[in-house]
């Protein structure tokens, strides 16, 4: 994926990068292109450890801090466009045609949902666990990568919610 930001502003950086000091204030919300697909949003946030390009995680809109999506996580759902471990700065995609970690066997079309696996997500209906705003719109493209194409509107979970 080669998004760029579609409304620039001196000082940010790309949105494939980590930084280790923020280079712009958490929380900021930014448009981006990609030639393949297409326009997204993009939302600047403090990362994890173990974080890798596609990692799903659940931030906290009080300050902006990142977990590492697993089963009965609560909150704002965005998928990690670089390696951006604890205490570094990047963006998250909350918005447009993502790439995603998913478990083996995920096909395309499918809901999604939390699993025990840290930062992936599955097709498995999981009572509690749905993510409203997100489905699957490729199937795993290898197990060697775990990844796959998804469908983002401002994903969210909560106690309770199902499909």
């Amino acid at each position: 994926m080669a998004f760029i930001i579609s409304n620039p502003r001196i000082g940010f950086p790309v949105i494939t990068d980590t930084d280790t000091t923020a280079k712009a204030p958490v929380g900021t919300i930014v448009d981006g292109i990609d030639p393949v697909y297409g326009a997204g949003e993009f939302i600047y946030l403090l990362g994890i450890a173990s974080t890798v390009v596609g990692s799903v995680v659940i931030y906290n809109p009080d300050n902006f801090i990142t977990t590492l999506a697993v089963a009965n996580a609560i909150g704002p759902v965005a998928v990690a466009m670089s390696i951006n471990v604890a205490s570094q700065y990047g963006w998250y995609q909350i918005q447009g045609k993502a790439v995603g970690k998913v478990l083996a066997a995920f096909v395309d079309n499918a809901d999604c949902y939390l699993t025990a696996t840290a930062g992936s997500i599955d097709d498995a209906d999981v009572a509690g666990d749905y993510i409203s705003g997100m489905k699957g719109a490729s199937a795993i493209d290898t197990p060697s990568t775990g990844l796959a194409e998804l469908e983002i509107w401002r994903p969210f979970v909560r106690d309770a919610l199902d499909n």
